[in-house]
C-alpha cells in the first residue's frame, strides 16, 4: 500500500473526484476514443498511453514529495474555452476537437487542484496524455498521394515504365495501387509519439528534444516511400512471388522496426544524464491546503465542466426530430425510377434516409441522383467524416477530382472507374466511368469543404434550426455526360431548385410536427 504524504491525501482525493465527474460528464466522448481504439490500427498504441504517463508520474515522485499542493484557481479560466471546443466538435460532429477539449479538462484538474508547481514538474506526462486522442486521419489521402508520387519517380529513375492513373499504377510486370494501409499513418502516428516519449527520457535541452522529435516525423514519412518502392521492386524482380498478399504487410513492418531502431540507436548516442531530483522551494513547500479552498476549486471546475453539457442539451430539443421521409421531386421532362444507372453507390455511413435511383428523359437519358438525409447527427452516424466517401476503392475507384461553379454556387466533380487498372490495360480501356457531382447540403445551404460544412452545421444549430443536413450525389455515364458534363450542369441548372426544395420541405415539414 503506497503511504501519501499528510498534505497530498485530500487534494488527491479532490483530483480522483474531479476525473470521475468528468468521465460520467463526457462518457460519450470517452467512449467513442476507446472505440476508435479498437476499431482502428491506426491509433491502437493510444491503449499504453495513459500507462506510460503514469509511470512517467510515478518516476517523479521523489520530485513530487518536496511539494505542498495547493489549488490554482486561475487555471480554471481555461475552461470555458475547452468547454466551447467540446460543444462545437459535438455539434459538429468532429470527433477530434471533443477528444482534445475532454483530455485537456481532466489534464487542467491537475493545476487547478494540485497547484502550478505541481503541474509543471510532471508537465511532459500530462501532455504525453494528448496522444490518446485519434487524430491524423485527415492527413491519409495526401500521404497515400505522396507515396504514389515517390513511388512512380523511383521506379522511372530506376528505368522501369510507369503507367499512372491516380493511386493506381502499371509496370511490365504487372499492377498496382497504393492503398489507405499504404499510406503511412500508422507508421507515423507511432513514430511521432515513441520518439517524443525517447526524446523526454534522453535528452534534458529542449533544442535536442525538439530535433529529435522533428526526426521522428521525418523519418516514417521517407521510409514509407522507401518501403513502397521497395516491395513494388521485390515483386518486380521476383515475377510477383515476394512481397505480394501478406508478405507485403510483413516486409513492411520488418522494414520500418528496423528503421526505427536505427533512429533510436543513433539518437541514442548524444543522450543527457538525468537531472538531480528539484529541491523545494520556500514558495512551494509549506502548511497542507484548507479543505474550503480543495472544495471551492472543485465545485467551480464542475460547474464549468457542466455548462457545454446544459447547453448541448438544450440546442438538441430544437429542430427537426424523427426518421425523415425522402421522395424523389417530379421534374418536368423527366420520369423518376427508384433503380440506380449502375452497381456504384456511395460509401456514407448511417443517414437517416436514403434517397437513390435516376431521373430518365423522354430522349432517353438518364442522371443518377442520391441524397443521403442526416439528422441527429452523433457519433457513427454524422454527415462530415473521413469514413464517408464516393468510394471504397474495392470495386470503383476515384481517379480525377476537382471542383467547379454552377451559377454562383461551386460543386466538387469526381471521375470514378469500375475496373481495376490492371483489366483496362493492353487490350483498351473499356472499364465503365462515372462522372459524379458533389456537394454539401447544411440546412439549405450549400459546401464543397468539409471543414465548412462541418462549421455551418455547427452555427445552425446554436442559431436554433437544428442539424440537418444531406450529401447531394448527381452522376452520370461519362460517354452521356458530355464535353466538360455539360449534360449534368444542364441538368441541375434546369432542375436544382426544385430538388433544393424538397429537402427544404422535409426539414420544415417535421420541424413544424414538432412545435
Amino acid at each position: 500500500m503506497i503511504d501519501l504524504p499528510k498534505p497530498w491525501r485530500l487534494p488527491l482525493v479532490g483530483l480522483a473526484l474531479a476525473w470521475a465527474l468528468l468521465v460520467v460528464l463526457y462518457y460519450d466522448t470517452g467512449a467513442a476514443m476507446v472505440v476508435i481504439w479498437n476499431r482502428s490500427e491506426t491509433f491502437a498504441h493510444a491503449w499504453v498511453v495513459p500507462p506510460i504517463s503514469a509511470w512517467l508520474v510515478w518516476r517523479l515522485r521523489a520530485d513530487l514529495a518536496v511539494v505542498t499542493p495547493r489549488p490554482a484557481l486561475r487555471w480554471l479560466w481555461l475552461m470555458p474555452p475547452l468547454g466551447l471546443l467540446w460543444l462545437l466538435g459535438d455539434l459538429g460532429s468532429a470527433n477530434a476537437a471533443t477528444q482534445f477539449a475532454l483530455v485537456g479538462m481532466i489534464v487542467l484538474a491537475v493545476p487547478a487542484l494540485l497547484g502550478t508547481e505541481v503541474a509543471r514538474r510532471i508537465a511532459f506526462p500530462l501532455g504525453f496524455l494528448f496522444f490518446a486522442v485519434p487524430f491524423g486521419d485527415f492527413l491519409t489521402p495526401w500521404l497515400m498521394e505522396r507515396t504514389a508520387d515517390f513511388t512512380v519517380i523511383a521506379l522511372r529513375a530506376t528505368g522501369i515504365p510507369v503507367f499512372r492513373e491516380a493511386l493506381e499504377f502499371v509496370i511490365p510486370s504487372g499492377s498496382w495501387s497504393v492503398v489507405q494501409a499504404c499510406s503511412g499513418i500508422r507508421y507515423l502516428m507511432a513514430s511521432v509519439m515513441v520518439g517524443a516519449l525517447f526524446a523526454y527520457l534522453n535528452y534534458r535541452s529542449y533544442a535536442k528534444r525538439w530535433a529529435f522529435v522533428g526526426v521522428a516525423i521525418v523519418t516514417p514519412l521517407v521510409a514509407n516511400w522507401l518501403r513502397a518502392y521497395m516491395i513494388v521492386m521485390l515483386g518486380h524482380l521476383s515475377g510477383n512471388k515476394l512481397a505480394v498478399g501478406v508478405d507485403h504487410i510483413i516486409y513492411g513492418w520488418v522494414f520500418f522496426g528496423i528503421i526505427m531502431l536505427a533512429m533510436f540507436w543513433i539518437g541514442a548516442r548524444w543522450s543527457e544524464p538525468d537531472p538531480e531530483h528539484e529541491p523545494a522551494s520556500p514558495q512551494v513547500a509549506g502548511a497542507a491546503v484548507s479543505a474550503g479552498r480543495l472544495t471551492t476549486a472543485l465545485v467551480v471546475a464542475m460547474l464549468l465542466a457542466f455548462l457545454p453539457i446544459g447547453v448541448r442539451m438544450h440546442v438538441t430539443n430544437i429542430g427537426a426530430h424523427g426518421q425523415p421521409q425522402l421522395a424523389a421531386p417530379a421534374l418536368p421532362g423527366w420520369t423518376w425510377n427508384s433503380e440506380p444507372i449502375s452497381s456504384w453507390a456511395p460509401v456514407f455511413q448511417n443517414p437517416a434516409a436514403v434517397l437513390h435511383g435516376h431521373y430518365q428523359s423522354g430522349s432517353g437519358e438518364s442522371v443518377g441522383l442520391y441524397v443521403g438525409y442526416y439528422r441527429d447527427q452523433r457519433y457513427g452516424r454524422q454527415l462530415v467524416t473521413s469514413v464517408n466517401e464516393l468510394t471504397t476503392g474495392e470495386a470503383w475507384s476515384r481517379t480525377a477530382y476537382d471542383l467547379t461553379a454552377l451559377g454562383e454556387q461551386r460543386w466538387r466533380r469526381a471521375e470514378l472507374r469500375g475496373q481495376a487498372l490492371s483489366a483496362v490495360t493492353g487490350g483498351g480501356d473499356n472499364a465503365p466511368r462515372m462522372r459524379v457531382w458533389q456537394v454539401y447540403w447544411i440546412n439549405g445551404q450549400l459546401h464543397t469543404s468539409d471543414w465548412q460544412a462541418k462549421l455551418s452545421g455547427v452555427a445552425q444549430t446554436l442559431m436554433g434550426r437544428g442539424d440537418d443536413a444531406a450529401v447531394v450525389l448527381v452522376y452520370a455515364d461519362k460517354a452521356s455526360a458530355g464535353p466538360d458534363d455539360a449534360r449534368l450542369r444542364e441538368f441541375l441548372t434546369a432542375n436544382w431548385a426544385t430538388l433544393d426544395t424538397a429537402l427544404r420541405g422535409v426539414r420544415d415539414r417535421d420541424a413544424a410536427r414538432q412545435q
